[in-house]
């Protein structure tokens, strides 16, 4: 073989160059070694960086838009080093505290977060510009902050991060015998029955739904004539055609479809945040119930004005031109025995109209469940609901109210256009029966005070009418500065008046006949007896207000068993404690809400009102709802001075859309979901809750992750997910967000 040419050279410069590369992979090994060694310790394990991003989405729907820049409240949840935030006791939270992940997890995280503090500003960073980004997309509100967490969770969070010994703050879901409480597993009704066994002609259930994931909700907007004022109910314009008379207001009653809707309502193009309390008493935003028709019927008597952008209420009516709370004190002055706010304290207002009567007896700390149809006076209980006043559209018509016998301590009547004198009284005797003896009828109207042909017979048929019933006529008296008259009756406290007539006109009811009874039950002819016995319900007044909100009923016996299982009175007391504890440690200061913006309040599932009790000091009002197939228990609410009304969730509400800014649902959706159909009770949810508005639910747990995925799904946002042996929280916001594509409701299509 051939020797390379300058081979002895070529062999000493290879062999020094051999050693320059054996150094050069040395101080390069060297070097990777050095830097494992530095960076080992920043390496996540995969399941940690599941945790992360879990954690990064509880984190995104707590932020706001005006952040400083440090999201701490994931953090409060996730922390085993701080009980305070969502524990019922102090220590480390549950396994299934948060949803997915587990304890070691949360270590994990912890410790990753303490050595890594770049890691995690980037992490709270990045999560706060998906969430600003997010509510740019889904929020139209304009430069105003959404509600964020209240001053008292920061606080909390604020605080030491291994004070582990204090008692916590906040509080999610009860605890020992208050967790027994919820269970209802010992009793189901307890002595109470219930308004389906009560009322004969209850609507069959809807079948079941089976649960659906996220991906299967394909939400549409409803196209109906109704547009954003829809009421299904109420707006079922097949079924009003299909009638054979409209004589007694039947268009004007409920006839809901076979299969609610799932649609979800528009909004009124220029929607805003409502004004708060008490400013709306005053003037709410034209845009978001944007009718004139009231103003331009009744603005020379007060009701409503346009104002540029606002719908102004002077505060006047029919009977009230020059203010309802000169009206209210010259009621009090001609009888004095009602006194406002002490004996009276529940108050139905009959064909209010845009309800300044009932907005100014908060005034006179009463409440006043205010009534009137959704007729040719355009939107008055829409204009009342948006005034954060409460009202419900009903008719007096064919069907008793949906209201138990002997609750209301007053029932008033101002211009309210009902015929109470034809027919036997028929329409005069439901008041009656709703009345409670020794309850009050208020009643201004032309026929006291005008004295035309029409006016003075009506007056002479009214005169006969209410002493054949036994009314005993307190007062007949003339307002001079409204220039009106009010006559005010007075139900008997007993049945020797009905012994002693003459006449059996009108006649009284059978002893069969309970006048509890009221959903869709038909009106009758017929008085009942006014019950006399000492411990049954209407034989004696109730306490005084404030007092009679935390007491007792007289009426309520140990030998009863209660809705949870314990004799009835300790019931109510467990319940109304429970609830207390509930709202003051938990509702109050732990889900983050700004409650200077909550006015309008309904318990989809009342069972005592220990829930609208606990909120009793604060400046709003809670709607009582009692299903027709629970104990009926809504004549103890009534008992404590608080009120509500009769429904099957199955139906739609009869309310306006966006009547309520926060709905409470303790355990309400699993006895609903094998009933009927829970996509449809989602979507009536979302009509009647106002955007912005909370959805706070108590159930099990496979609910509210189900109720949960379908909020995600409608572009909610999700403020809060707790869990605790197999029981849930769940606080969620809706949003701004409507679907593009239509639905076409073709029974809602004039």
């Amino acid at each position: 073989m051939a020797v390379p040419k300058h081979s002895k050279s070529d062999g000493r410069k290879s062999t020094n160059t051999c050693c320059s590369t054996v150094t050069l992979v040395a101080f390069v090994a060297l070097c990777l070694v050095g830097v494992w060694m530095m960076t080992s310790s920043s390496v996540v394990p995969l399941q940690n960086l599941d945790t992360t991003q879990k954690n990064d989405i509880i984190t995104k729907s707590y932020d706001t838009e005006d952040s400083s820049g440090e999201n701490t409240v994931n953090t409060a949840t996730l922390d085993d080093s701080k009980p305070k935030q969502f524990e019922d006791n102090p220590g480390d939270l549950p396994d299934d505290a948060t949803k997915g992940d587990s304890n070691v997890n949360s270590q994990q995280d912890n410790n990753n977060n303490n050595n890594n503090p770049k890691e995690d500003d980037e992490t709270t960073n990045e999560s706060e510009k998906e969430t600003k980004q997010d509510e740019q997309e889904n929020n139209e509100y304009g430069k105003e902050s959404k509600y964020g967490v209240d001053s008292q969770l920061e606080k909390v969070e604020s605080e030491g991060k291994n004070d582990k010994t204090d008692a916590p703050k906040t509080e999610v879901l009860p605890s020992g015998a208050e967790s027994e409480l919820l269970s209802e597993t010992s009793v189901k009704n307890g002595s109470f029955s219930t308004q389906a066994s009560e009322s004969s002609k209850e609507k069959e259930g809807q079948k079941s739904v089976k649960p659906e994931n996220n991906k299967g909700y394909n939400w549409k907007l409803c196209n109906v004539t109704a547009g954003p004022d829809y009421i299904p109910c109420l707006d079922n314009l097949q079924a009003i055609r299909s009638l054979r008379t409209t004589k007694h207001y039947e268009h004007r009653e409920r006839h809901c479809p076979e299969n609610p809707p799932t649609c979800l309502v528009p909004l009124p193009e220029g929607y805003q945040r409502p004004i708060k309390w008490p400013t709306s008493r005053e003037k709410i935003w034209y845009h978001n119930v944007p009718h004139t028709k009231l103003a331009v019927l009744k603005g020379h008597q007060n009701w409503v004005k346009v104002d540029g952008e606002y719908l102004t209420f002077p505060g006047g009516g029919t009977q009230f031109k020059h203010g309802a709370l000169h009206y209210i004190d010259f009621i009090q002055e001609n009888v004095p025995e009602i006194a406002w706010g002490k004996r009276s304290r529940v108050v139905l207002d009959v064909g209010c109209g845009v309800a300044s009567f009932g907005g100014f007896l908060f005034d006179r700390d009463v409440l006043a469940m205010s009534l009137a149809p959704k007729d040719e006076h355009e939107a008055q209980v829409q204009f009342a609901l948006e005034r954060g006043i409460p009202a419900i559209s009903a008719v007096m018509g064919t069907q008793r109210l949906t209201f138990p016998a002997r609750v209301f301590d007053v029932v008033h009547c101002a211009r309210c256009r009902v015929p109470w004198h034809i027919e036997g009284g028929k329409l005069l005797l439901e008041l009656n029966r709703l009345l409670r003896p020794g309850g009050y009828f208020v009643w201004s109207a032309t026929p006291i005070y005008q004295k035309n042909p029409e006016d003075v017979g009506i007056w002479d048929a009214m005169k006969k009418l209410t002493k054949s019933m036994c009314w005993e006529v307190q007062a007949v008296g003339k307002d001079k500065v409204n220039k009106v008259g009010v006559a005010v009756y007075r139900k008997p406290m007993s049945n020797e008046c009905y012994e002693g007539r003459q006449q059996n006109e009108p006649p009284m009811c059978n002893e069969s006949d309970d006048p509890n009874a009221a959903w869709k039950v038909p009106l009758q002819t017929c008085m009942h007896k006014v019950p006399v016995a000492a411990q049954v319900r209407g034989s004696q007044w109730p306490e005084q207000w404030p007092s009679r909100v935390e007491k007792v009923p007289y009426w309520l016996l140990s030998s009863q068993v209660g809705v949870y299982g314990k004799p009835a009175p300790d019931d109510f007391s467990a319940d109304f404690e429970h609830w207390k504890r509930v709202v003051n440690k938990s509702y109050k200061s732990g889900l983050g809400i700004d409650w200077s913006t909550v006015r309008n309040v309904m318990d989809m599932r009342a069972i005592y009102g220990g829930f609208a009790a606990a909120l009793k000091d604060m400046n709003i009002w809670v709607m009582n709802i009692v299903s027709v197939d629970s104990p009926d228990t809504l004549p103890i609410i009534y008992e404590r001075g608080l009120f509500g009304i009769y429904h099957d969730w199955c139906e739609s509400f009869s309310t306006y859309p966006r009547s309520y800014d926060l709905l409470h649902a303790d355990h309400l959706f699993s006895k609903i979901k094998n009933k009927c159909n829970m996509t449809a009770l989602v979507a009536e949810v979302d009509r009647i809750l106002r955007p912005e508005g909370k959805l706070i639910i108590r159930d099990t747990v496979d609910i509210t992750n189900e109720v949960e995925n379908m909020a995600r799904s409608m572009n909610w946002e999700v403020r809060l997910t707790y869990s605790k042996d197999k029981e849930g929280l769940l606080c969620v916001q809706k949003s701004m967000w409507r679907p593009t594509e239509l639905e076409t409701i073709p029974y809602a299509i004039a």
